[in-house]
């Protein structure tokens, strides 16, 4: 097996030992993303010769030498970021944002940024500039969406982890469709500073940049290392990184359901959560079937931020523009249209009824403060697909994605590990969320579901 496919923790570990040089690892990268990516079309800017200029200088620190991507709506300087859209083509920024550049600073490797939707309001990669990122496991099927070059590229060993962002699963959706796994930090605790477009309003509660990489432990490494509170962010809480044993996640009760009793999930994805619930009792955790009742509230109110809110926020770059948006970001602004428009009142009920909505999740959760659910209704879908029959019932597009979007309305921490498989033998991944600001609580319990499951190498040809 390639170096390139070891975890990002071994790759680290024969760096330190001296087994392999930075620009030994980089090539690895480097070949496997001129052979690969051509088919996945992860990678939207790779600058070989800049990531060997960066192996030969490698800067010491908990990440010297490791090779990771960055999606191209986080800010990376000297790198194409243009957010999947013609409207902003060539857009290179001239300054990093603040967890590309603590990632810069522990002694990573910048390999390039990686494709996303046009403005990132897909559950798939696709867009003008750069077209489809195909998932590795089968290529006639998408990677996920808004992260779905970063999960491509991290799959496939063109990069050993690095950064995406989510305000409705879009670093969770994408591990999950790819077989890797990811976090959804509370928000702000990565600091979004940077973010192509900023995280403010309601995407300052929805919103987080998150760790994407192939285990647990890569993971948790890049979240320790990008987060920390950056003095200017409105959103940043003074919260410190605190370890947490097996033993006293152990205590904590795991309430798990397989739906939300009003959509249908595949059978492997009810498998899935099953198997990974029977894991954690067999270890010792306390595991109890339980599903809160707030869940399609929060649903709800994460439509009207995430949808109606979304499409407000774009009017002014977009308007006059509108045969240069790609058909994804159409399809988003038609769901969006076809919505009642908000007035002052509504979207004023609507935050005041977030609030309320929040609280009443969190005072279920102190009976159940870990949750472990499906991440989506469905594995890996084709490119262009929008429905799906599953029990016999038609699911629709934002409908089978919903199990994510509660996270984004609590602001709350979310992790996926790669667990089963479906019929097709696509990977399938379970969510672990908590509430917010125990995001190494949800890493613990992630790391205990991997021990039996975990990443596997997609079957590239």
């Amino acid at each position: 097996m390639s170096l390139a496919l070891l975890p990002a923790v071994e790759q680290l570990a024969l760096l330190r030992e001296r087994k392999i040089s930075p620009l030994e690892l980089v090539e690895e990268h480097i070949a496997r993303i001129e052979r690969w990516n051509p088919t996945l079309n992860a990678l939207v800017h790779f600058d070989p010769e800049e990531a060997r200029r960066q192996a030969r200088h490698a800067v010491e620190g908990p990440l010297s030498g490791l090779p990771v991507t960055v999606k191209a709506s986080i800010a990376t300087k000297g790198y194409r970021c243009e957010i999947g859209s013609v409207l902003h083509r060539g857009q290179i920024p001239q300054e990093d944002a603040e967890s590309v550049a603590r990632l810069r600073r522990a002694g990573a490797v910048i390999l390039g940024t990686t494709n996303c939707p046009e403005f990132l309001m897909a559950y798939e990669t696709d867009n003008l500039l750069y077209g489809k990122t195909n998932n590795p496991w089968a290529t006639e099927r998408t990677a996920g969406g808004s992260s779905g070059g970063e999960a491509a590229a991290i799959a496939a060993g063109l990069s050993a982890g690095g950064l995406g962002s989510d305000s409705g699963g879009s670093v969770r959706e994408p591990a999950h469709f790819s077989g890797i796994c990811s976090l959804k930090p509370t928000s702000a605790r990565i600091p979004a500073v940077g973010h192509l477009p900023p995280c403010v309003g309601p995407f300052s509660i929805l919103g987080a940049i998150g760790p994407m990489a192939r285990t647990v432990a890569d993971v948790d490494l890049l979240f320790r290392v990008a987060a920390g509170r950056y003095p200017s962010d409105p959103s940043a809480a003074p919260v410190h990184l605190r370890e947490v044993s097996v033993e006293e996640a152990k205590h904590v009760p795991i309430g798990w359901f397989e739906d939300d009793g009003l959509i249908p999930v595949t059978k492997e994805t009810r498998q899935a959560v099953r198997d990974a619930a029977d894991a954690l009792e067999r270890q010792g955790f306390k595991v109890k079937e339980f599903r809160p009742t707030f869940l399609e509230e929060a649903r709800r109110l994460w439509h009207v931020f995430f949808v109606q809110c979304g499409a407000m926020f774009y009017e002014s770059s977009t308007a006059g523009h509108r045969n240069d948006l790609s058909p994804t970001f159409q399809n988003f602004l038609e769901i969006a249209e076809s919505e009642p428009p908000l007035t002052a009142k509504s979207l004023l009920h609507a935050w005041a009824e977030c609030d309320m909505v929040r609280s009443q999740l969190l005072a279920e959760m102190q009976e159940f403060p870990l949750l472990l659910m499906p991440v989506s209704a469905i594995p890996a879908f084709r490119h262009g697909e929008r429905q799906w029959t599953v029990e016999g019932r038609t699911l629709h597009y934002f409908d089978a994605m919903r199990f994510t979007q509660w996270f984004n309305l609590l602001a709350a921490p979310a992790a996926v590990v790669p667990v089963g498989q479906s019929e097709d033998g696509l990977p399938i991944g379970v969510q672990i969320a908590g509430r917010p600001y125990d995001d190494e609580l949800v890493l613990k319990v992630a790391a205990a579901v991997e021990s039996e499951f975990g990443y596997r190498p997609p079957p590239l040809q």
